[in-house]
């Protein structure tokens, strides 16, 4: 099949080392190659940590755009990497947020995080030694861990509140309880990977809880009008995501275009 303009290959590798956080490297490595339908020549290498950084951030963005109440304004981060920095970041761009609260394992490095955030964005982050003092007032809330149990639980989570569950993407690791699963209207960045290796649903599924069925839409859907998304005010949503290549694929594809038109 010919296409009309350079498609993306799958990243030739790509590898998750959590360890380098503490070495201040990203923890995501490998590489996203773009080649020109034509002649098959690469045209472009993009370092997938990169691309995992700004897509996953920006998904999470459209999702909160799409589902979070349109008077949001108090953003919740469990967590303080790369994924809490362009979280912050991209939700800036979708709701008038005023004031961030921070929770991490490390009250220094959260707090250093604050501080840092707080410099580079121009509004107040503030961390907290506990999730649920972070949570508590929260209309958004991201978590971006590596827990390997549940940090936040749905009963600290008030009615209206939109969560992005992003830290965990593949089956073992949760960042969030069974009751946030129930508790929630559930959307998925992809039916089918949440079915395969969404921990957080997959765990309530195994307790009894809920049904493939709870799985109410893709993101994709609530975007075309096909699905609605959040239907009350006071209604809890998640947004669950894995991550998918082609939202890599997308990202290196429009970084591609950008630097064509600068240089040209």
């Amino acid at each position: 099949m010919r296409w009309g303009r350079p498609q993306p290959s799958a990243p030739s590798s790509f590898s998750v080392y959590p360890e380098n956080f503490s070495r201040g490297r990203q923890s995501h490595q490998g590489l996203v190659v773009l080649f020109e339908p034509g002649t098959g020549e690469p045209v472009c290498i993009v370092h997938a940590g990169e691309i995992t950084a700004i897509r996953t951030a920006a998904a999470s963005a459209v999702a909160t755009d799409a589902l979070a109440r349109a008077d949001a304004c108090r953003l919740a981060i469990l967590g303080y990497g790369e994924q809490a920095a362009t979280h912050a970041r991209a939700l800036l761009k979708v709701r008038l947020i005023r004031a961030v609260r921070v929770w991490g394992r490390s009250p220094d490095r959260a707090h250093a995080f604050c501080r840092q955030m707080s410099a580079e964005l121009g509004i107040s982050f503030t961390s907290a030694p506990a999730v649920e003092d972070v949570v508590n007032d929260a209309d958004i809330i991201c978590t971006v861990t590596g827990a390997r149990e549940p940090i936040l639980k749905g009963a600290w989570v008030r009615a209206g509140t939109h969560v992005n569950v992003v830290g965990s993407s593949f089956a073992g690791p949760a960042e969030v309880d069974n009751d946030l699963v129930v508790r929630s209207r559930f959307i998925a960045d992809s039916r089918e990977g949440v079915l395969r290796q969404g921990a957080e649903f997959l765990r309530a599924k195994a307790a009894g809880l809920v049904d493939d069925g709870h799985i109410a839409a893709e993101i994709g859907e609530v975007l075309a009008g096909k699905a609605v998304g959040r239907r009350a005010v006071d209604e809890i949503t998640v947004y669950k995501s894995l991550g998918h290549i082609v939202q890599d694929l997308a990202s290196a594809w429009a970084l591609y275009q950008g630097s064509g038109e600068l240089s040209s």
